[in-house]
């Protein structure tokens, strides 16, 4: 099997599997527990946040675990909202982002606060400019992405981030870094954003777990209540286990190296690609391991499963949104046909020019498969 889905998720990494493993079964303590035992799980907990703070650029006490990005940006919209919502309520997001931050985007428009949604240029890009036009002095919270998981856009965070600062400053700035992290060369500590969302099943960890970077002096009301885990911001036994595959995921990789491969297998496919006809490539490529193509004219799952038959796995958009046409490509103005005929092609540091080579191949024959 070639495996090309990797913005849906990622093959763990041995090193995960064996932390995962190690902690099931020979160091299952609950890290608030006072005795031996207890402390040695404590230890295992603080390497692990070291490793995770280390790979995003963060103080190891600025990096809060959760059990995934959709809990991280859940945790980041509605602590904002809840800390400031009697400064102002207005909020800045885009049309693109994940459900993850949309619909507790909606949550809030049902709560009386007003959402502006903007849109993306042609390319999925959504410009700084078109941020600050929206900015106004009651805007509280900026939720922007840091890579588009269905395109592969590339936000402009940085600029957008010194237009908040300049018109809204009292604003929070949170970003969705689940498909950014490992893959762009940035670290919290000089991105400047007040909240960054990250997942370990992105980045060759375990599926459950996640983290939420808050930067330091940020006092955000405390996201679930209970025993005072977390710096009493996430109340909760630890899931250990998932946490320690998460650290050790992320201290085995060298994300730049691993960004650099996919980099060059994007753009070998997006070249190879050029020269099928009927092919259309979607999006300006910028994120180094995502694709997105459309056939117009034939159907994403029809294509899909077409490779599928030939070994190779590919999505549709996103894999957290099974049955809907793309609110991603929607939003960027695509006609419905070349909607209805996207597929994302999404590489990992496993992957070969041979697996590209064979894609190209398999497309080429599903399109005339399905072409009858």
């Amino acid at each position: 099997m070639i495996y090309l889905d990797n913005s849906a998720t990622t093959k763990p990494c041995e090193a995960a599997v064996a932390a995962v493993t190690e902690t099931l079964t020979s160091g299952w303590g609950n890290p608030s527990s006072v005795h031996g035992f207890g402390i040695e799980a404590e230890a295992r907990l603080r390497r692990a946040r070291k490793q995770v703070a280390a790979a995003l650029g963060a103080p190891p006490e600025r990096v809060f675990f959760t059990s995934g990005g959709t809990e991280a940006d859940n945790w980041a919209i509605f602590s904002a909202a809840n800390r400031l919502g009697k400064r102002g309520r207005h909020i800045v997001t885009t049309a693109v982002e994940h459900h993850a931050v949309l619909h507790p985007m909606q949550q809030l428009e049902a709560q009386g606060f007003e959402v502006t949604y903007l849109a993306p240029e042609e390319n999925g890009v959504v410009t700084a400019e078109a941020l600050a036009a929206a900015l106004r002095q009651d805007t509280i919270l900026v939720s922007v992405m840091t890579v588009n998981n269905e395109t592969g856009a590339v936000m402009p965070i940085a600029g957008m981030l010194r237009a908040v600062r300049r018109k809204s400053p009292l604003a929070l700035f949170h970003t969705d870094a689940v498909q950014g992290f490992g893959k762009l060369p940035f670290k919290a500590k000089t991105l400047g954003a007040d909240m960054i969302s990250i997942s370990a099943h992105k980045v060759h960890g375990p599926k459950g777990v996640g983290a939420l970077y808050i930067r330091e002096g940020l006092p955000l009301p405390p996201y679930l209540y209970g025993g005072g885990q977390e710096e009493n911001f996430r109340s909760g036994t630890e899931p250990l286990p998932a946490i320690a595959g998460f650290g050790a995921a992320c201290a085995a990789q060298d994300f730049a190296a691993d960004a650099a491969h996919m980099a060059r297998l994007r753009d070998l496919c997006r070249e190879k690609l050029a020269r099928i006809d009927g092919v259309r490539l979607i999006g300006s490529g910028d994120a180094p391991h995502i694709v997105c193509l459309s056939i117009p004219g034939l159907r994403s799952q029809g294509i899909i499963n077409c490779l599928y038959d030939a070994g190779i796995c590919v999505s549709a958009g996103s894999a957290c949104s099974r049955g809907h046409r793309s609110h991603v490509l929607t939003a960027m103005g695509l006609p419905a046909a070349v909607i209805d005929g996207a597929v994302r092609v999404s590489f990992g540091r496993d992957n070969t020019e041979a697996d590209v080579d064979a894609l190209i191949a398999a497309l080429r024959q599903a399109k005339r498969t399905l072409k009858g």
